[in-house]
């Protein structure tokens, strides 16, 4: 059976836009940045503000009730519906350990039905916390069981078609991608 690695944030979620909407544009109304022209990640730049600024907000967003009341991307949750029990599934994501518990919650609560594995890399390093995987493509190295990933970083789908994975990027403002989510739902779906 074919397995699947699903990103969490901005695949399966719009973490990013909620944080922007919900978190940042509060905080700093004359923003003229709309959400579509987010052509970096992270955005630190393109919003003007301190990578560390942006960073600590993120983390602070990602533990937030609003992050736990995240609505599934609704397109995936129709093709999990109607095409999940055709395939394995695993989540996997980057962000650091605080916070991975309560995105495995809902992961498992919104996907459970399918998604029965979850991965995290902590996304900054703590000198206190076992470094096993310096990034997503190590992890995978490591797991050896992923024949599809979908992630909304070139970057990562770059890395990870190094070890012979099938690659998707998940369109996003800051990835080049033209293709609409159906699109690559059939592209998964192949």
């Amino acid at each position: 059976m074919i397995t699947i690695v699903w990103d969490v944030d901005d695949v399966l979620n719009d973490l990013m836009s909620a944080w922007f909407h919900d978190a940042f544009l509060p905080l700093h109304p004359d923003c003229a940045v709309t959400y579509d022209q987010i052509a970096e990640n992270p955005p630190h730049r393109v919003l003007g503000i301190g990578k560390q600024e942006y960073l600590d907000s993120l983390d602070a967003f990602r533990l937030s009730t609003r992050a736990r009341c995240l609505t599934p991307h609704a397109a995936i949750l129709e093709w999990m519906r109607e095409h999940g029990a055709l395939y394995r599934h695993v989540a996997l994501t980057a962000r650091p350990l605080a916070s991975a518990g309560p995105a495995a919650e809902w992961v498992f609560g919104h996907f459970g039905n399918w998604i029965r594995c979850f991965g995290v890399v902590p996304s900054r390093q703590d000198e206190s916390v076992p470094l096993y995987d310096r990034d997503k493509a190590d992890f995978l190295g490591w797991f050896r069981e992923a024949d599809v990933f979908v992630d909304d970083s070139e970057a990562n789908v770059a890395a990870v078609e190094k070890l012979g994975v099938q690659g998707v990027v998940f369109p996003q403002p800051w990835n080049r991608r033209t293709n609409t989510v159906e699109d690559i739902l059939r592209m998964v779906t192949r």
